[in-house]
This record gives C-alpha cells, structure tokens and sequence, in this order.
C-alpha cells in the first residue's frame, strides 16, 4: 500500500486561490449555534477568531460527491485512497480581524505529503498552508494537517489515550447533540456523513455514534477563552486533535494560564473518561 501511495507526493507545491463575503448572516448564524447572545453583528464587525472556517469551503455538486458526502478526491487535494479523514490540528497566525463586509480572499498552498505505517495501517500526512487577506492586507496565516488512514479492522480495539491535564482555570461543559454538529456541518459547508449521519458513522466508518467535528472543538475552546477574557487578543492559536468526541457524551472545556509564558493560555478539551480529546494553545498580545 505504501508503494501505491507514492505518487501522492506529486501534489506537493499545487495552488488555489479562492474568494469569498464575510456576511452577516453567517456571523449570526455560528454565534447562535455556540449558544452566544450577542448583538446583530453590522458592517465592520470584527469576525471572532476562528470564525473564518465558515467560508472558502468547496461547493461540489451533488453528482460530484464521495460516498462518505465529501467532494471525491482529487484537483487541489491529494486523492488519498484510504477511507478516514481527520483534521488533526492547525497552526494559525492572526494580523488584524476579518470584518463584516470584507471580500476576502484565500491563497492555499501544499507544503507536505507523507506517508507513515502506524500500528492499524498506512497514514498519510497532507500539510495545507493558507493566507487569508481583505483590503488591508494579511489577516491571518494557517497551517492545517490532514490525515488519513484505513479503517478499523472488525474488534479493533481503540488506541489507548492520555489523561486530560489537571488544574483547570476555568472550564464549561458541553453536551454535544445532533442539532448542534448538523447546524455546524450546515455553516461551514461540511458534507462529511459522520456529523450527521448515524447509520453511516456506526455501520461503515465503525464509530460509536456521530462525531463532533474537530474545528468545532477548536472553536468553542476558542469561545471559552473568548467568554472568560472577553478583552483577550489573539496573536498565535494551535490545536491538536488527540482523540474523538461522540453526541450525547458531555465533555469538558478547560482553560488555565500558563505559568512559564505570562500572555498563553493552555486551553483542552477532556472526554467523559478524563482522557485528553484535544489540546491547545492560544498566544495574546
């Protein structure tokens, strides 16, 4: 399989360009879906950090779709033939905030394709780098990694995990249902079955219930920051995805300052086992 997979480095160095309207309606829509009661966002309204994942996403027709509901592989990203894809983590960068109103655009480049033998498979790592800018220049820069992998073989058991950080500063609960992860999907565009689902998600992909988005972790990590620092400014954000989340299993949101770095914040999110979902880090200014 590792042989086969090869010719996937052939997409290292491709481009897109990409533009699109921060509109006021999606604003709108993602502060309801995080449960926030805020003012009608207005033309200039700075766009929350993360946010910005709500725009530039493909637009397939319905013929052009996988069978797992997102676009089949190939053009910009690799056709990775393996079944799972995860967004395991992001590395981001902010200059100034996107505005209600901005057309913005989106350069997005493939820095890296490699491929790995992990303990159930072959894995393949793509590296995704993008800058955003409007009409005052770079707004942000992003670093995404994407993986894929086979998936599970019938029994397999579930990689074991790490315990969650203690100490928590703060924290906030949340109970992940279908409403909120098919509002999600709706907003940013994600066709991915196993958000929404059920059937699919347990029977094909073999997971236990659907499963909550990764951005989103990152997002209301982001949030919960936002809630407790409401003054906060964002320079630098990185999450990685540690481990799955599943509706109706509430999990933790946790926060606490970092004593070495006086202006970072450790912010993670722990599942209902006490076993780190995802871990992050948000730098201020």
């Amino acid at each position: 399989m590792t042989t086969e997979l090869d010719p996937l480095r052939d997409w290292i160095g491709r481009t897109e360009q990409r533009t699109d309207f921060v509109s006021a309606a999606s604003a709108a829509s993602l502060a309801a879906t995080l449960d926030r009661a805020q003012p009608e966002p207005l033309p200039g309204t700075a766009l929350p950090p993360l946010w910005h994942w709500m725009y530039f996403n493909p637009v397939a027709r319905a013929s052009e779709l996988g069978p797992d509901g997102h676009p089949q592989r190939g053009g910009f990203l690799p056709p990775v033939p393996l079944p799972r894809r995860m967004w395991a983590g992001s590395r981001l960068a902010f200059f100034h905030p996107l505005c209600i109103g901005d057309e913005i655009t989106r350069d997005s480049r493939i820095a890296d394709v490699s491929i790995k033998q992990g303990r159930s498979g072959a894995l393949v790592f793509v590296t995704v780098q993008h800058e955003l800018r409007n009409a005052r220049g770079l707004a942000l820069t992003e670093e995404q990694d994407i993986v894929y992998r086979e998936a599970p073989a019938a029994g397999e058991a579930s990689a074991a995990g790490q315990p969650a950080p203690e100490g928590a500063a703060f924290e906030r609960s949340i109970l992940p249902d279908p409403v909120l992860l098919f509002r999600y999907s709706a907003l940013t565009f994600n066709g991915h079955r196993i958000h929404y689902d059920r059937p699919y998600a347990t029977g094909v992909e073999g997971y236990p219930g659907l499963v909550v988005h990764g951005p989103l972790i990152a997002t209301l990590l982001m949030d919960l920051l936002r809630r407790e620092r409401p003054e906060a400014q964002v320079r630098r954000f990185r999450f990685k995805a540690q481990r799955p989340l599943f509706e109706g299993r509430a999990f933790a949101l946790c926060g606490a300052p970092q004593p070495q770095a006086e202006r970072s914040v450790s912010l993670w999110a722990r599942d209902p086992d006490g076993l780190l979902a995802m871990q992050a880090q948000a730098d201020l200014h």
